[in-house]
């Protein structure tokens, strides 16, 4: 049978391609490749128990470590009892700190928080539940839970398999701000401090605290009004509001011929309008640290801002907020940007004031003032926040950056000055030392 033998010998010339003899020059390439296997093995081994060791034993077992590489054996060579005992001792110290480090993963942790969002100064309490997923008991240990920018530690107690034990967490609400709770970390280590180990969970919490708010009067009443309420002077050959009538010049379109003037005079007439400013109101926020005596006057500023913006929201207005950014330098240069917040929703602003930082340099306000001017150029009316490190002449800086006809009205927040309206130039300032000054002020109207 010719085929099946030639299939025969086709496999068996296959499988004797990849047979390989044992010469010495292939043992020794064998013997190369394995030892430089076991060697990047042994380095990681030994890469793994180094970090182990450096994550693990703590200053003071490190000190006890020494002491017992040297204590004992000098201690037995030269015959110094004291030595050797503390050697002794310092070697028993370390292997009853071990029992310490198990159950490092036996733990099984849940931390709940029902808000996301709170007013500040509403306490807020999480529930935070330890469970000994283990089936045998796990000797006490400590629970790390990091809440802001402080720490707390829990101490747990012995906990049988399946034990439970829950403490009441604290979140502290007092200022405007984004509280970041966890993620939770589970501490093994013995009561001496000889070795620890650690575990954290991927679960944490972000409870936005915003700005505290007041209900200020309608954006259509008050201070407001009268200032947005004034006709504008600009007189324009096309829009809404009618002013006047004059002789026709080449180029005037002829649908404001006013064809009666003209069957009455004899000469073309065409028509003169006011023009319609559009009603957008702009809130420009300084949040530059140098511009405030202290904290408290930066967050009264946002305070209010945000009071006016939730209002404008309300009520409907075309509204843009707007802060600083301060980018990095580029040859030498600084690059000054403006950020508007979202005013889609009372909740979203708030939560975007809720995560500004008023400890680190931004744009500053004359800068801020220009890029709303150029970002918005059919404001009507424009409020500045700031502290009381702005002077007179920097105020009136500012406004000769905005638009031309913009009303520019200065919240200036100084909480050691007395609540009062003054007008420098062609800027009105508020003078307010708490926020219900701010509500109060807007409410009246301005003689």
């Amino acid at each position: 049978m010719p085929t099946d033998t030639r299939s025969r010998t086709q496999t068996h010339a296959t499988s004797t391609i990849f047979r390989r003899t044992a010469t010495s020059a292939g043992v020794l390439a064998e013997t190369v490749v394995g030892s430089r296997r076991m060697w990047r093995a042994a380095k990681r081994s030994w890469a793994g128990a180094f970090r182990w060791l450096r994550e693990t034993v703590l200053p003071v077992g490190w000190l006890l470590v020494v002491v017992g590489l040297l204590g004992f054996p000098l201690g037995l060579q030269l015959g110094l009892v004291e030595l050797a005992v503390l050697g002794a001792a310092a070697w028993l110290l370390l292997v009853l700190a071990v029992p310490f480090l198990f159950g490092a993963r036996a733990y099984a942790i849940d931390l709940a928080i029902a808000d996301s969002r709170v007013v500040a100064g509403t306490p807020v309490v999480g529930a935070l539940k330890i469970t000994n997923a283990n089936k045998r008991p796990v000797l006490p240990g400590r629970i790390e839970v990091p809440i802001g920018s402080g720490l707390l530690e829990v101490a747990v107690p012995l906990l049988r398999s399946g034990g439970e034990y829950a403490y009441d967490v604290e979140v502290p609400t007092r200022r405007r701000g984004v509280v970041v709770v966890g993620p939770v970390t589970s501490v093994r280590g013995d009561p001496i401090g000889i070795m620890h180990r650690e575990r954290a969970w991927e679960q944490k919490h972000e409870l936005v605290v915003p700005p505290e708010t007041v209900q200020i009067p309608s954006t259509s009443a008050g201070v407001i009004r009268d200032l947005e309420g004034e006709p504008t002077s600009n007189v324009v050959d096309s829009d809404m509001a009618f002013h006047a009538i004059r002789e026709y010049v080449p180029g005037d379109a002829q649908r404001h011929i006013h064809w009666k003037s003209v069957a009455k005079t004899g000469t073309l007439m065409v028509r003169q309008f006011e023009e319609t400013r559009r009603s957008r109101m702009a809130i420009v926020l300084g949040l530059n640290p140098a511009d405030y005596a202290d904290e408290d006057e930066a967050e009264l500023a946002i305070s209010a801002a945000g009071s006016l913006a939730v209002r404008g929201i309300r009520d409907g207005r075309e509204l843009a907020v707007l802060v600083g950014e301060r980018l990095p330098e580029l040859e030498l240069q600084l690059l000054y940007g403006a950020r508007a917040l979202a005013t889609v929703s009372r909740r979203a602003l708030l939560d975007e004031l809720s995560r500004l930082h008023t400890d680190v340099p931004v744009t500053p306000l004359e800068q801020l003032a220009q890029l709303t001017a150029e970002a918005y150029p059919d404001l009507s009316i424009a409020f500045v926040f700031c502290g009381s490190s702005i002077t007179a002449r920097r105020l009136q800086s500012i406004a000769l950056k905005l638009p031309v006809g913009v009303t520019v009205v200065a919240v200036l927040c100084n909480q050691q000055a007395e609540p009062s309206y003054r007008k420098f130039g062609n800027v009105h300032v508020l003078t307010i030392a708490l926020l219900e000054d701010f509500r109060q002020l807007l409410g009246r109207r301005v003689m």
